[in-house]
């Protein structure tokens, strides 16, 4: 589709990475681009800093106004930003397109995508179905919700490039003519609640991923979630089912079977898939090993941030768990993880704004200390954990209260496990 930017003005709500890279890429096809951002002026340095031209960027902190939005051509949302607050409205009324990020840039995308979603599992799925295409000799952009922003690539993308996307529910209910060619959805449970009006809200912003979709495109969906098998039935693109029980015999990991559903649809092997699932180690912050330090293995998770996350983890754990946990309160549903709570944690130490929430929980089945220091938390964790057991940092809540997101704070997880002694 046509969608020329130069020289029109572009105003962007939010000025974190992907706002950044929709600014620069606006700079780049000659448009005018103008951040509006909620944060204080001089608590923006950081990301300012990563602009190509800031002197033709004009920037309105400390709060929206809606003079700054209304001679738009477009406004572009940074994921997170809801549909209904008054920036988007006062757009619409004045008859501006809005869209989001990933939008913005799919516009300008020459080449296929293949986007990934879920509640669980996104990331490693993502990471894998990336190494496969490069093992099969294609050219491959991963980006997205992965970390780095797909408007920050795209100008230089290829036709004959293939971008493997991780797409959130945020950004996914911000799309309008968004189309991959295959559209991968992982799993879906409770998620993101402190954020979405409620669970229905929650499960359309992702069906969005097939919205657009026809019968050249694909649907690997999860056979073993009702919701999916429903849902398959009512799409445009031809469905490929995962989790099915004549899927590839050997292999239990529901993120390897998605990625060769998805390989299936690209034409590549089920031996270039084997051989990228031998050889890949994970991507880090989810189950990554840090170190063994007296016979004690600590293991960073910080990717978890919702129950079913954490279920994973505790239950591909092989000796008992001293459980770090806690963040930002989602409004999930914590006790039905009781049961393998009381199984598999030997003490568990809360963090972050929803420590009691934890305490209040799981005290009945193992002893619950909280700590408003994370490094305090860490190291009562190491004088608890005896040879044999291990350390788990997996919060299932988001990392906002205490850290910039999750890698912040499996990084500084890291940084204090290595310092210990």
């Amino acid at each position: 589709m046509s969608f020329d930017i130069s020289a029109k003005k572009v105003t962007i709500i939010g000025a974190a990475r992907s706002g950044i890279a929709v600014a620069n890429a606006v700079l780049r096809l000659g448009g005018f681009p103008r951040i509006s951002e909620t944060k204080p002026f001089d608590q923006l340095n950081a990301q300012l800093i990563e602009l190509s031209d800031p002197k033709r960027v004009t920037i309105e902190a400390g709060g929206h106004s809606q003079a700054f939005i209304q001679d738009s051509d477009y406004v572009v949302l940074s994921p997170g930003v809801r549909l209904d607050v008054p920036p988007v409205q006062w757009a619409r009324d004045r008859g501006i397109e809005v869209m989001g990020e990933v939008e913005f840039a799919f516009r300008l995308c020459p080449c296929p995508v293949v986007a990934i979603t879920g509640s669980n599992g996104k990331t490693t799925t993502s990471t894998v179905i990336a190494q496969i295409l490069k093992a099969a000799g294609h050219p491959v952009c991963l980006c997205g919700n992965i970390g780095s922003p797909f408007s920050k690539h795209v100008l230089e993308l290829t036709a004959s490039d293939t971008v493997v996307l991780e797409i959130s529910s945020f950004q996914l209910e911000s799309t309008v003519h968004f189309k991959p060619h295959v559209a991968v959805w992982t799993n879906f449970s409770q998620n993101h609640l402190d954020q979405h009006k409620d669970l229905e809200e929650y499960f359309q912003a992702k069906c969005k991923i097939f919205a657009n979709q026809d019968n050249h495109d694909f649907a690997v969906l999860n056979y073993t979630q009702s919701e999916h098998r429903r849902l398959a039935q009512h799409l445009k693109a031809q469905v490929r089912l995962f989790n099915a029980p004549e899927n590839f015999a050997g292999i239990d990991n529901p993120n390897y079977l998605a990625a060769i559903e998805t390989a299936h649809t690209l034409g590549i092997s089920d031996e270039i898939c084997l051989k990228v699932f031998s050889e890949f180690k994970g991507v880090e912050h989810r189950l990554e090993f840090v170190r063994n330090l007296g016979g004690v293995d600590f293991i960073n998770d910080s990717k978890s941030t919702t129950v079913e996350a954490s279920r994973w983890a505790l239950e591909r754990a092989d000796r008992p768990v001293i459980m770090i946990c806690g963040g930002r309160d989602k409004i999930l549903d914590y006790p039905p993880l009781k049961p393998l709570v009381a199984k598999k944690v030997k003490h568990m130490i809360a963090i972050g704004e929803m420590r009691e929430i934890m305490k209040a929980t799981f005290c009945d089945v193992v002893t619950v200390d909280t700590f408003t220091s994370f490094e305090e938390a860490i190291k009562a964790a190491r004088r608890i954990a005896q040879p044999g057991e291990c350390v788990l940092l997996s919060p299932m809540g988001a990392s906002f209260d205490m850290f910039d997101d999750y890698e912040h704070r499996g990084r500084c997880f890291k940084e204090i496990v290595n310092r210990l002694t």
